[in-house]
């Protein structure tokens, strides 16, 4: 069992619930931040100063890219410096939409794959906590409204708690074999439908409201995403509501033991998350 381990994106959404996971197996992980703190380990991704002293003595690392769309070389002096230090598995949040060699995630995924000792590669679905913690919850709150491009597209939303207690096995389990694994929840839904749960939960109206690619895009800059990277991600609105996502898989119960929640347990026990 590896018991030394680094988790990059600490504090976000799958990083800080997965040091929760670990902690309830034994483990207290060394969480990448910043600034030095208690549990923390001093790291940047654009400090290759950091490097050393953050993976120390780690077997494996958890990593969860920085935004940009140039992800392989702004992570790549890390991977590097991981590698000449020893670690021995890296386990790497992507998406389910990115396949091995695509842009951005993919560069990352093909270069673990060809030099890491050990490597898992995560590809999540979109996440449930996007509408309770991310873009989607302001609009919620404040609007009555969620926006996308993805028209009649179906995703079968996975919680960040699912994906973490999966990195959890992936992690710690010497034994977890290479490879990536397409992570789902349990239902595929629309927008629609994801807007008719919410709105049930917290018993208020909230409605999808349809947007072009072009317009989500500029909706998304306009937030403060860099332009390369909010093209991407309204482009893949469009993939889904051609049915890029319009698949399930038993990843999670078949790693964890424990099925993937649904969109409406995760409604009822966040609907404090969209309080008036």
């Amino acid at each position: 069992m590896y018991k030394n381990i680094l988790i990059t994106g600490g504090t976000g959404k799958t990083g800080s619930r997965l040091a929760t996971a670990l902690r309830s197996r034994g483990v207290t992980p060394r969480i990448a931040s910043r600034t030095l703190g208690n549990g923390t380990a001093e790291f940047d991704w654009t400090r290759k100063e950091t490097f050393d002293s953050a993976v120390r003595g780690v077997e494996s690392v958890y990593l969860v890219a920085p935004t940009t769309d140039d992800t392989l070389s702004s992570m790549r002096p890390f991977l590097e410096s991981a590698l000449q230090s020893g670690v021995k598995r890296f386990v790497f949040l992507s998406a389910s939409s990115v396949e091995e060699g695509g842009p951005m995630h993919g560069q990352v995924h093909r270069y673990l794959k060809q030099h890491a000792p050990s490597w898992v590669v995560l590809r999540p679905t979109w996440f449930m906590q996007n509408f309770s913690e991310m873009q989607h919850q302001s609009t919620i709150v404040g609007e009555g409204a969620i926006y996308s491009a993805t028209r009649d597209g179906r995703i079968p939303f996975i919680d960040a708690a699912d994906i973490a207690e999966v990195a959890a096995e992936a992690l710690t389990s010497e034994s977890f074999p290479s490879g990536d694994r397409i992570l789902t929840g349990p239902e595929l839904l629309t927008y629609d439908q994801v807007a008719s749960i919410i709105s049930s939960a917290v018993r208020y109206p909230v409605e999808h409201r349809r947007l072009t690619e072009q317009e989500l895009a500029q909706r998304l800059a306009g937030n403060g995403l860099p332009v390369p990277y909010a093209t991407f991600l309204a482009s893949l609105d469009r993939q889904i509501e051609n049915g890029s996502e319009a698949r399930l898989t038993d990843e999670v119960l078949r790693i964890t033991g424990k099925p993937p929640r649904s969109f409406l347990a995760f409604a009822i026990e966040n609907q404090s998350s969209w309080a008036r």
